[in-house]
């Protein structure tokens, strides 16, 4: 399998159809999930699966396996993201790891080597990221990426408004 982007102990690759039992052990954790507000069902999780496959020939990436060095264990996706904010599409980056995978620097590692590569690859002016108020850990890893908050706005999900900060990256010349 051909690795995308590489950081000091990940590899990044696109995802593929036999991600699926992978993808299920963590995107139905309802503690993963909780910024969705719940854990995925099988068809959710397929859809998360085929709408990455989408979004790799549409937009050029997407939420991608995040594979650990040492073990070899696929421990969440991480992934350069296209973000629609109220309309508009911003070049962005999300995460989404196994619990027992929390707290060990692989969030940020990852986001920087996806933030990295879309200045880099695709050029882009600056990256968002897009997080629930209550992601105390994520809004962390921004702030230590050098992400400054730009603004709010709400996303409609399954028709519940929910709150999200926007994040913001601007690249160095």
């Amino acid at each position: 399998m051909q690795y995308t982007i590489e950081s000091e102990r990940l590899w990044l690759r696109r995802l593929c159809q036999q991600d699926f039992a992978e993808l299920c052990s963590f995107l139905q954790d309802i503690e993963v999930m909780y910024a969705w507000e719940h854990a995925f069902s099988d068809e959710e999780v397929q859809a998360f699966l085929e709408e990455n496959l989408r979004r790799y020939q549409t937009d050029g990436y997407a939420y991608m396996a995040a594979i650990e060095k040492q073990s070899g264990a696929f421990i969440g996706v991480i992934g350069p993201l296209v973000e629609t904010i109220e309309g508009q599409r911003h070049p962005g980056v999300g995460y989404i790891l196994k619990k027992e995978y929390w707290g060990r620097g692989f969030a940020e590692e990852g986001a920087r080597a996806c933030v990295q590569y879309l200045f880099d690859v695709f050029k882009a002016l600056y990256v968002v990221a897009t997080i629930r108020p209550e992601n105390v850990s994520s809004r962390s890893v921004a702030h230590r990426l050098g992400m400054y908050k730009q603004s709010e706005y709400t996303k409609m999900y399954k028709g519940k408004p929910m709150r999200h900060l926007v994040y913001r990256l601007d690249s160095r010349p």
